[in-house]
């Protein structure tokens, strides 16, 4: 990215945290518990599968693409883990086939987009049903039950008593993926398909293999999400994730990402799954209907999109004037 590119996504950062401790503030005068060690770590742990999602979706954004998949991939990869632990396999061995199973899935969708041209909106919608009815097919429709203390230690155990693994998973996919796009080739062609894709074509650049593993990332973070899940609940449910999609779009979103491509940081996202899980426990915690949740994300969405439509306005001004 250019600097002046990489200063429009400090701004858009700096504007999610600003409003994310104004968030807290409100939150905090109308209920001073809010502000306590174990809420906060509370909003991170709830915002783990929604943080781990939002990330992977990133990379398909980011090429001007998106999944409305991710629901059913992450849950696939729940019932077919859960099912490999009930049958003994070793929960080490059963997550990472989970997450195998999960870049697969993701693999197929950018290969559907990348190479029989179909719009990702209605690759990834058919892939959802899809997806969905596998998991159904997989369990009969029913929950995979009794699944291993074992593996519900490892995946979202406690350190300290009170911290829960899984926020270690999310941070710890966070910087891998962060180093990634800022750091390779594969996440400047990626940011570079997002600006101009017949451009980076002409280039000399492999268009299709890259937006093939962008999907691919988004397949693992679903993966991760889904494994996060199936520790914390203790059963595999072929109904899970649904409408989680939305949640992961709106995360990005809010973190600054362009929805038409090319503009997006994994801190901006892991800042916008924060906030909307701030917003969601504030309201629970401050008493307010939980019906008014929909309402109060839907605005939030629709204010991050407008700004970034407002900024980029002003940008392609400042690039006229000069």
């Amino acid at each position: 990215m250019s600097k002046t590119k990489r200063k429009k996504g400090v701004l858009r950062e700096m504007g999610v945290l600003i409003a994310l401790v104004a968030m807290f503030a409100v939150f905090t005068l109308i209920d001073t518990s809010f502000i306590s060690i174990y809420n906060i770590l509370d909003i991170i742990n709830h915002s783990t599968i929604n943080g781990l999602m939002a990330i992977g979706i990133t990379f398909a954004i980011l090429t001007g693409g998106n999944d409305l998949s991710i629901g059913s991939v992450f849950a696939i990869v729940i019932v077919v883990t859960g099912k490999l632990l009930v049958a003994g396999v070793h929960p080490i061995l059963a997550s990472l086939i989970g997450i195998a199973i999960g870049f697969g899935l993701g693999l197929v969708n950018g290969t559907v987009v990348a190479k029989l041209k179909l719009q990702p909106f209605v690759a990834t919608l058919g892939a959802m049903s899809i997806y969905r009815g596998v998991a159904y097919v997989i369990t009969g429709g029913w929950p995979v039950l009794r699944i291993p203390r074992e593996f519900r230690q490892m995946i979202d155990g406690t350190v300290f008593n009170y911290v829960p693994k899984s926020i270690f998973i999310l941070i710890g996919f966070a910087l891998i993926c962060h180093i990634v796009l800022k750091y390779t080739p594969f996440g400047s062609y990626i940011y570079a398909m997002g600006g101009n894709e017949e451009a980076t074509r002409l280039s000399g650049v492999n268009v299709d293999k890259f937006k093939i593993f962008a999907y691919g990332m988004v397949g693992i973070g679903a993966a991760l999400a889904g494994l996060v899940m199936l520790a914390r609940l203790g059963t595999g449910e072929p109904t899970a994730g649904q409408g989680y999609e939305l949640d992961a779009i709106a995360a990005t979103a809010i973190g600054g990402a362009s929805l038409a491509g090319g503009k997006g940081t994994v801190l901006g996202t892991f800042l916008g799954a924060i906030l909307l899980s701030t917003l969601k426990v504030g309201l629970i915690v401050t008493g307010v209907d939980t019906f008014w949740q929909y309402i109060a994300t839907g605005t939030i969405i629709v204010i991050a999109v407008y700004f970034e439509f407002i900024q980029s306005k002003l940008y392609r001004k400042s690039l006229v004037a000069e």
